[in-house]
């Protein structure tokens, strides 16, 4: 499975941007499960506005399926697992 998460946004407004391929990684069958359990996870993003000043927005994208975006604050406990694990940083 190749993984592409992409975080934007942010107090300094930096993009941050990691590929992964599972298939030889030793944790490979916890990002695919993370993986499918945010993409399998209900659209919430909220409507256009102003937003949250300086909220992170991540777009994952999964193989060649369509993008999935969400937003910080309130990410659920899948999407924070997996971008701590993609990204290779915690919060």
């Amino acid at each position: 499975m190749r993984i592409r998460l992409i975080r934007e946004g942010g107090l300094l407004g930096m993009t941050r941007r990691a590929d992964v391929d599972t298939l030889e990684r030793p944790d490979r069958a916890e990002l695919e499960r993370l993986a499918h359990e945010v993409l399998a996870e209900p659209d919430d993003r909220p409507p256009a506005g102003p937003g949250v000043p300086d909220a992170y927005h991540y777009t994952l994208t999964v193989d060649d399926r369509p993008p999935v975006e969400f937003t910080d604050p309130g990410l659920t406990e899948s999407r924070l697992q997996l971008v701590e694990q993609v990204l290779g940083e915690g919060f």
